[in-house]
């Protein structure tokens, strides 16, 4: 995104970008899980906050994804940011391991050694939230003791392996098996990113992902979250996203307060799956986004960090 165009991007979506400051290596950091992979951590805000607030993105994207939402938190809020084994910066996930279930280990480590004390709001898109969902239900202790806040952002907790895109069964259909079979073809290839054309994947993204009228830069930077994705990484965690069924796993988020957002055109968690967890999560506050997509963090980054502030008992930035 060039210079002249964020603030333009960011007046559409209805947020006040701090200043960003030049790139700090200090902010960033390796963290290796137990198996010994390497990920990519991002750490924002003060060490000795009372909270903090953990980002986990979704499936072929990686912790760029969240940087709007970051930009707009108050700078007193601790924010870890980090991107899953087979994604962006972190080590490709090794066999066996490309599953929500490995997804919700590392997110526990995690948090024992960068967040080891004090409340936790956690907050997770698609696959981030399925992760979420899988650190309830292998993690209990962890999620009972030190959760104060859950955000589902675009998510869904079973049936991905039914999704339709929004498209005629028979095509959709088709479409899944090509999918399938181009998963496997790029697995097979032994590559560390994914080989197509930024210019070619960019309208499937478009299409597939946002909702109305997104910005161009926001299509650019999930497209570019996308290429450097692990092949083989995501194509078993696709596998694994198919047979994710965590309706059970909600029961114990039913004491912590919990939003679940979802735009009215997303494609790849429709909105239909929002309700499935809202209804196992009855307390929980149900937003319904008007046009927009999968991409929320993306398309509405107001109302994503509206609600992330209010987990966290923050006040929300001026817009």
């Amino acid at each position: 995104m060039t210079a002249t165009s964020r603030p333009a991007v960011a007046r559409a979506r209805g947020v006040r970008h701090r200043p960003v400051a030049p790139w700090d290596p200090s902010a960033a950091h390796r963290f290796h899980t137990t198996d010994g992979t390497p990920l990519h951590v991002r750490i924002n805000g003060p060490a000795d906050a009372d909270t903090t607030l953990v980002l986990t993105h979704g499936w072929t994207q990686d912790h760029t994804e969240w940087d709007p939402v970051v930009d707009a938190l108050p700078s007193s809020l601790r924010v870890i940011s980090y991107d899953h084994r087979g994604h962006g910066g972190s080590g490709p996930a090794t066999e066996g391991t490309a599953t929500v279930a490995q997804l919700a280990d590392d997110l526990a480590e995690l948090i024992g050694a960068r967040a080891p004390h004090g409340d936790l709001v956690l907050a997770g898109h698609s696959m981030g939230g399925m992760t979420l969902m899988a650190l309830a239900e292998r993690h209990p202790e962890l999620v009972a003791d030190r959760v104060a806040g859950v955000a589902f952002v675009a998510t869904s907790c079973d049936n991905m392996d039914k999704l339709s895109l929004g498209l005629p069964p028979s095509t959709a259909r088709f479409v899944s098996t090509v999918d399938r079979a181009l998963g496997r073809g790029l697995a097979g290839l032994g590559r560390d990113t994914i080989p197509l054309r930024p210019g070619i994947a960019r309208p499937f993204v478009k299409w597939l992902a946002f909702g109305r009228r997104p910005a161009r830069a926001d299509v650019r930077a999930m497209t570019g979250q996308f290429l450097r994705a692990h092949p083989t990484s995501v194509a078993g965690f696709r596998d694994s996203m198919s047979a994710h069924d965590r309706r059970v796993a909600l029961a114990r988020l039913r004491r912590i307060p919990v939003v679940v957002l979802v735009g009215e055109r997303d494609r790849i968690t429709p909105v239909q799956h929002a309700r499935v967890i809202a209804t196992e999560l009855p307390d929980a506050e149900f937003v319904l986004l008007p046009d927009a997509g999968h991409e929320l963090t993306y398309e509405r980054t107001s109302t994503v960090v509206t609600r992330l502030c209010r987990l966290a008992g923050e006040p929300v930035p001026p817009r």
